[in-house]
């Protein structure tokens, strides 16, 4: 291309504003995708949608296991996203249908830790980014100091920057002498007992579900679209159930690849975040 005309309309142009400057250019309109599915049917997108989970945020310099991280690595991780063009979503707007961005990431905590209050959230505001936060239920109604209260809960609801989401109330093995710890050969979260008959499921599992449902909506004022999986572990009957209450549900990490929402939004795998494996190490593979 030759620029040397372009060059001088550019030349007379400027010569040609007053002297306040260049007028501000247009925002880019950022491209989008919008569902997939029919009208009046599940909501389904042709796109995929990496998610991160994180749980516990903690000052610099304390050490981390698994599901910690700084919150120095987690202004970094936020930082990163945004310098590469990532833009959050929320749960709610993709059951909503609502266009995706470009670029789109879901950001999950799980647990619903007081740091992701203290810590977490002024980083979300910071940034503009948003965030589902998934609480044991019981924790909030019980408030103990380490977790957070629904306060803090509709504060940050109230912001447009956190949703809400379910954890299940009791049943991340919080009602036993697991006090909410996975223990392997036993029924963890959702899971049907060996050999335990339907209205004991019932009365121990679907309830759970269905109390964290309406307190959430209860305390918030806002239906909770979101439930993540105690553990990852799912179960058929659980599965049907949840499904009837929440549009967009999550299994726990590692993940290998980002969430195919051409299948829905039910189950969807989410990459884990530790101090080892930064988003860039999923995003850029």
């Amino acid at each position: 291309m030759n620029l040397l005309p372009l060059a001088l309309a550019m030349s007379l142009t400027v010569s040609a504003l007053p002297a306040s400057g260049l007028p501000a250019l247009p925002e880019p309109v950022p491209i989008t995708t919008s569902v997939s599915s029919e009208a009046g049917q599940p909501v389904t997108y042709e796109a995929r949608l990496p998610i991160l989970m994180y749980h516990h945020v903690v000052p610099d310099g304390q050490p981390c296991n698994e599901m910690t991280v700084t919150v120095g690595r987690l202004e970094q991780d936020l930082r990163w996203l945004s310098e590469h063009g990532y833009r959050t979503v929320l749960p709610r707007e993709l059951a909503a249908g609502e266009p995706l961005p470009e670029k789109p990431i879901l950001i999950t905590f799980d647990d619903g830790y007081r740091s992701n209050y203290d810590l977490a959230y002024p980083l979300l505001q910071k940034y503009s980014a948003k965030a589902a936060i998934a609480i044991m239920v019981y924790m909030p109604d019980n408030w103990a100091e380490a977790f957070l209260s629904w306060d803090m809960c509709r504060e940050m609801s109230a912001s447009g920057l956190v949703e809400i989401g379910s954890h299940g109330f009791a049943i991340h093995n919080l009602d036993d002498e697991r006090m909410g710890n996975f223990v392997p050969g036993r029924a963890n979260g959702v899971q049907r007992q060996q050999g335990e008959p339907d209205d004991a499921f019932e009365s121990r599992v679907l309830r759970d579900l269905l109390q964290s449902y309406e307190r959430i909506a209860l305390e918030t004022g806002t239906p909770p679209t979101y439930f993540a999986y105690p553990f990852g572990k799912t179960d058929p009957d659980a599965d049907a159930y949840l499904q009837s209450l929440f549009p967009v549900t999550a299994v726990t990490g590692p993940g290998t690849q980002s969430a195919d929402l051409s299948g829905g939004l039910h189950g969807l795998p989410r990459f884990t975040v530790t101090m080892k494996a930064a988003p860039k190490t999923f995003l850029e593979t």
